[in-house]
């Protein structure tokens, strides 16, 4: 892609998600999300493969009716109490509407399908923009809105996505589509906090965020898209791969990485408003994506590949690692001794 287009896409993704997370009325809310869509087209489908035309097509559908949705939901509140304050969302009909809305932007289940799809079709870089940047503006509706908003379907949802989430990534192979469950999975640890402690969801987003972050670095550095090939990389960076596995096990939420963190809390909360039921089978859920974690980590430094005749070793990358991916690493595994200072700031 030409650099001064890619300049371009890139401020304007700037400017739409500093527009939608700053903004108070619902048109500049609604106007910062559109420009946030169109300037990740070009992105999705810069390798002109029909895979990557299908994918950005799926977005832009989606996205569109998610975008209709909200403005329908915003012009039902403002017809029904005449305010275009976001926070004073306040008509049922309204908050089920948005609801859904922000569902669909960020891939929630039931509204899920498309995201898996659009990421497989899309270079690593375009998806951890997906995974990341892009849910940012839509978590921030939610966060804005979450006194009006109904637990018990915001709850459903959660328990669903972490199911599905989990489900559906246990027999992948391509390892875009097992970042789309497990991004997923942890949507679903977000919904069901969103309610009742909004600022750990932020937290949670952040996290995940970072970690998801480093992965995709990494991947991009290895070069590396499927698990059959996976396998055959730990003879290119073997740092990198031993960093993946504990970058996996962080993202499974196992202690005493980083991962832990929002689960534990998340855990703690619920159980705080009464919800036990939920803490525990949300808890039992995770199990299901700390298997293809496990998987993943499992391809990545512990299996050796058969060495037969035909097999190519992969020449060991001599380059330096980006320091980036080594700062984002350390906070990726590191984090929770200093859980109570970050406690203090949110």
């Amino acid at each position: 892609m030409n650099p001064q287009a890619k300049l371009v896409f890139t401020l304007s993704l700037l400017l739409g998600t500093t527009m939608t997370i700053s903004s108070n009325h619902w048109v500049t809310a609604w106007a910062g999300l559109e420009i946030n869509t169109l300037a990740i087209l070009p992105m999705i489908s810069k390798s002109h493969h029909p895979r990557a035309i299908e994918a950005a097509t799926k977005y832009f559908l989606v996205q569109a009716a998610a975008s209709a949705l909200i403005l329908f939901s915003s012009m039902t509140n403002a017809w029904d109490t005449g305010q275009w304050d976001i926070t004073q969302l306040t008509h049922p009909m309204s908050c089920l509407v948005l609801t859904s809305a922000i569902a669909m932007k960020l891939g929630l289940v039931p509204f899920h399908f498309w995201f898996p799809e659009v990421l497989q079709g899309s270079p690593l870089i375009t998806g951890l923009l997906l995974s990341t940047a892009m849910k940012f503006p839509p978590i921030t509706l939610l966060y804005m809105t979450s006194q009006s908003l109904n637990p018990t379907l915001l709850t459903t949802m959660a328990l669903l996505s972490a199911a599905i989430g989990g489900w559906m990534g246990l027999n992948q192979t391509q390892i875009r589509k097992i970042l789309a469950f497990s991004s997923i999975s942890h949507l679903g640890w977000m919904a069901a906090i969103i309610v009742y402690n909004p600022k750990l969801t932020l937290l949670n987003f952040y996290l995940y965020a970072m970690m998801t972050a480093t992965v995709f670095l990494i991947l991009n550095t290895i070069k590396v898209l499927k698990l059959s090939t996976l396998m055959t990389t730990w003879t290119k960076t073997p740092s990198l791969n031993t960093m993946l596995l504990l970058i996996m096990l962080s993202l499974a939420g196992l202690p005493p990485l980083t991962g832990f963190l929002p689960k534990w809390l998340i855990i703690q909360e619920l159980t705080k408003q009464n919800m036990a039921p939920t803490a525990t089978i949300i808890s039992l859920l995770s199990l299901l994506s700390l298997f293809f974690y496990l998987r993943l980590a499992y391809c990545a430094t512990i299996t050796l590949p058969p060495h037969t005749s035909n097999h190519m070793k992969q020449w060991h990358i001599t380059k330096p690692t980006h320091p980036m991916i080594a700062i984002l690493t350390v906070m990726s595994l590191l984090l929770l001794p200093i859980a109570p200072m970050i406690l203090t700031i949110i």
